[in-house]
């Protein structure tokens, strides 16, 4: 295959499973717009702490599946081994079924238990959080299988199906929990089962993504069948044990980097909660972590999930560059993805810390609260994305144990400036937003000076910092301005809001065109990144790409 049409291949699955993770992501924040309406912060509180045990138990089981499952399985298609790489599929569904199995039921076994950590230090201990624990619980075992088949359909060169099961997944959720959540608190009038409907309708959501890829796998199957069957007695078959050993010793370490950050997060759950009232109510205190947790968390991760879509789409490409030893298309792919990541998640970080207040008073009209958490945390969106991106690459150059010490370096930090920070009452919740900031800087600054001494590449640092940083100064003054002299003009903040968000975006697009931040393979790699080319190309403007 040529370099072009691997380029080309690479961006098209790159830009697929952007736009359907933006797309997820966005279902995802809208279906909780209504639902923090219903069932307040406090409500969100208890939905936040439910989902908190249920990430690190579906990290146990099945994260760090579809990067290693799509890694194995194209670096031997890379070397011609279609049989081997099917023999992948059906080893990591056997383990990752049985592993999330084991998941569901210690989940739902122990939710009284932990439910019961998640009281803080208030006399009465509080179960409300149980009920969203145990409504999670089977959601791992579905979550397990259906990882598998994306990894796998991802290392075929193929990330449609993994898209359109995450957009029907999140519909289905979306639907399902605001039903769910309305039935619910109509019947019982009560916020915990507000907040268990709304959990629910994650299993309902994941039950419809897995059929769907269910489906897909078996109008596929004759193919498969057909070529394992050609390959049988030509290409030597790998057993079943050591394909297993090296699923486990290059999924162990992404397991292990994940589960520290999803157990930090336990951890900020616990202390938050326990902190907080050493001074506060436990009730205020569930609101500002509720505030965290679904508004802070929601928003600031959401330009995140184009970084982490194009992480993963990476790792099959580049570790397929890798084994057939092309230096110079791992280098180019890297710097790729690294420049679009940052071309999204700056002018996203300075949008929020600019409109953070008027974002949240846009969407919340009944609980606004919480905009400082997003104007002090905005800078996180660039170190999680850029940690993210990194981490893929990282991935898919082999080097899986980097990730997991990068996370030990900032969690080490985080935790003790967490608890202090916390404990300030003038500081309070906003110590969590800055400890994780402080977290994020440290462990992708070390992924990243590992990546280049590693690779010896030479980092696109103007096209990835400074072009962007610029051009996301100029929006987030073009941001201020323009809201401020409309509201003094139409005080409806709606209006101007909106109106301050779309003059931002085109400041940002014209600065970015004047300083020569944009490349057309980089705008190809972007959701709908086709569209926009062909847009410039009618505008006239193709030329002024780099």
């Amino acid at each position: 295959m040529n370099k072009s049409k691997t380029d080309s291949t690479f961006i098209q699955q790159a830009s697929i499973l952007a736009a359907a993770a933006l797309i997820s992501r966005l279902i995802g924040f809208i279906y909780k717009l209504p639902l923090t309406n219903m069932i307040g912060d406090e409500g969100m509180g208890l939905y936040g702490a439910g989902y908190q045990i249920y990430n690190l138990l579906i990290i146990l089981s099945s994260a760090g599946l579809p990067a290693a499952i799509s890694k194995m399985v194209s670096e031997r298609l890379a070397l011609g081994q279609f049989r081997n790489a099917h023999k992948v599929y059906e080893v990591s569904l056997f383990a990752s079924s049985a592993l999330g199995i084991l998941c569901s039921v210690v989940l739902f076994t122990a939710s009284k238990s932990i439910a019961l950590s998640f009281s803080g230090a208030q006399a009465s201990p509080n179960l409300d959080s149980m009920l969203t624990i145990r409504t999670l619980a089977p959601t791992i075992a579905v979550v397990a299988v259906m990882s598998v088949y994306r990894g796998y359909y991802q290392g075929l060169g193929s990330t449609m199906p993994t898209a359109v099961s995450q957009i029907i997944e999140q519909i289905v959720n979306a639907v399902s929990s605001v039903a769910l959540a309305w039935y619910l608190m109509k019947t019982f009038n009560h916020i915990k089962y507000g907040a268990a409907g709304g959990t629910a309708g994650t299993g309902i959501g994941a039950v419809f993504g897995l059929i769907f890829i269910l489906l897909v796998y078996r109008m596929y199957l004759p193919v498969i069948r057909n070529k394992t069957e050609k390959q049988r007695g030509i290409i030597v078959s790998e057993s079943k044990r050591k394909i297993l050993r090296e699923l486990l010793s290059t999924v162990f370490p992404i397991i292990a980097g994940t589960a520290i950050f999803s157990f930090t997060n336990i951890v900020d759950t616990q202390m938050v909660l326990g902190r907080l009232q050493e001074y506060m109510p436990y009730e205020k205190a569930l609101g500002l972590y509720g505030q965290l947790s679904n508004k802070f968390v929601s928003l600031s991760t959401l330009p995140v999930s184009i970084s982490s879509a194009i992480a993963t789409a990476s790792i099959p490409s580049i570790a397929a560059s890798r084994v057939l030893k092309k230096s110079r298309d791992t280098s180019d792919k890297i710097n790729t993805a690294m420049r679009v990541s940052m071309v999204i998640s700056i002018p996203s970080a300075v949008g929020l810390g600019v409109l953070g207040n008027q974002i949240l008073l846009m969407l919340f009209k009944s609980y606004p609260e919480g905009g400082l958490l997003l104007q002090i945390g905005a800078a996180s969106i660039i170190f999680l994305a850029l940690y993210q991106i990194t981490t893929g690459m990282l991935q898919a150059l082999n080097k899986v144990r980097v990730p997991m010490f990068a996370v030990v370096a900032g969690v080490a930090v985080k935790i003790p400036l967490n608890y202090f920070l916390l404990g300030v009452p003038e500081i309070n919740i906003l110590g969590a937003v800055i400890s994780t900031i402080v977290c994020y800087v440290i462990s992708s600054a070390v992924e990243i000076v590992i990546l280049v001494r590693l690779t010896k590449i030479r980092l696109d640092i103007a096209g990835m910092l400074v072009r962007p940083l610029a051009s996301s100064a100029a929006m987030g003054m073009a941001c201020f301005v323009c809201y401020h002299l409309l509201y003094y003009i139409v005080p409806s903040n709606t209006l101007c809001t909106l109106f301050a968000i779309a003059a931002g975006l085109a400041s940002y697009f014209f600065m970015m065109l004047l300083v020569g931040g944009f490349k057309a393979g980089d705008i190809a790699l972007m959701p709908k990144g086709g569209s926009i080319l062909r847009l410039f190309e009618r505008a006239g403007i193709a030329g002024m790409l780099r």
